[in-house]
């Protein structure tokens, strides 16, 4: 064909001189190589979407969600745990290099740097190329990055007190306290209440009272000497008031 035959010249651009209807294309001419958007891949689509979708309600079905007791602002031995996705950056932050006085380091000036090197990473490495071996620079990134993540996840799920933060997040029957009684007074003067909470309602150190099944001599027995992570000698009061103490922690425990 020659140059310009069938072709309009306006200005610089080229059009066709004739308008052709706008049929899409035959499929048919690349057998099993590629198909119609609509209704073949789209319908492909929903049906992948909808066994998901099935499989995550029967997931939540059979494994509701855990839910804790309501947050207290005041308890200031809470274990927190992010989500799993932000674990690495959870972890990341436990480490003296970014944490206490370099905290900014752990939260900001290091995860910036790591996604604003994702955001430049187009700018960086250009190559044609797609496989990997022919891409180090982006092929190192990447494993970089994805071994760093899988080890701070990782590093965060081994080294976490599970026992500890499903005790702390135990929901309890709510009991209620009589904050006015002598045995709660000495509680709040021997610093009970800095471990057991200000509702007796438990932490990650130590029990919840409110549903003690022990005698007050028994109550008074660990008080003064200590059991499992409460160690001996905590209680510095007189033996009027250890007695006075049990009796208030065991009356609770009864309580319908």
């Amino acid at each position: 064909m020659h140059r310009g035959k069938g072709m309009k010249f306006v200005g610089d651009s080229r059009v066709p001189a004739v308008r052709k209807p706008n049929i899409p294309k035959d499929y048919s001419e690349y057998p099993g190589k590629t198909e119609a958007f609509w209704p073949n891949f789209l319908l492909k689509e929903w049906m992948v979407g909808a066994v998901f979708l099935i499989g995550y309600l029967c997931l939540t079905v059979a494994h509701p969600s855990p839910l804790e007791r309501i947050a207290d602002p005041t308890d200031t031995g809470y274990i927190p745990l992010p989500d799993w996705y932000f674990l690495f950056l959870y972890q990341l932050l436990k480490y003296s290099y970014a944490s206490g006085p370099y905290n900014v380091i752990g939260a900001f000036i290091m995860p910036g740097i790591a996604f604003g090197a994702l955001l430049l990473a187009p700018f960086i490495d250009r190559g044609p190329e797609r496989r990997p071996s022919k891409r180090p620079l982006a092929t190192g990134f990447m494993l970089l990055a994805l071994a760093s993540i899988f080890y701070l996840t990782w590093e965060s799920v081994v080294t976490h007190d599970w026992e500890a933060a499903k005790a702390q997040g135990k929901i309890v029957k709510e009991v209620a306290i009589d904050k006015e009684a002598d045995g709660y007074k000495i509680m709040e003067k021997q610093t009970c209440l800095t471990c057991h909470g200000e509702n007796l309602q438990g932490g990650p150190a130590a029990p919840a009272l409110t549903e003690v099944k022990l005698s007050p001599e028994e109550i008074a027995n660990v008080a003064k000497n200590g059991k499992g992570n409460m160690p001996p000698g905590v209680f510095k009061g007189t033996d009027e008031e250890l007695k006075t103490l049990s009796e208030f922690i065991a009356s609770i425990g009864k309580q319908e």
